[in-house]
């Protein structure tokens, strides 16, 4: 039964990605590109923890927490950026 609650996991965080890639790529103002790579980020991280699941270790929860972590800095790096033109004062 977990088998399939992980493929249904995966495959549902997978078009997930397709979804943000789209929007990406489409989308009208750099906000909503900012938006959908950080919520790349979200999905490659529940990616990351349904494959530690599934493999049984928790290196990759470690690597999750981490991908979190650097995400969340790029993600207000980028808006301060857009918002400053600069990101240290």
């Amino acid at each position: 039964m977990i088998t399939y609650a992980l493929f249904f996991g995966f495959s549902c965080f997978a078009v997930g990605l397709l979804l943000n890639l789209f929007r990406l790529a489409k989308g009208p103002t750099v906000a909503d590109r900012v938006l959908a790579l950080d919520t790349m980020v979200i999905n490659g991280i529940a990616i990351l923890i349904l494959y530690g699941i599934a493999k049984g270790t928790t290196v990759y929860f470690e690597a999750a927490l981490l991908f979190a972590m650097v995400g969340f800095i790029s993600t207000v790096a980028y808006c301060r950026f857009i918002l400053r033109g600069d990101i240290i004062e």
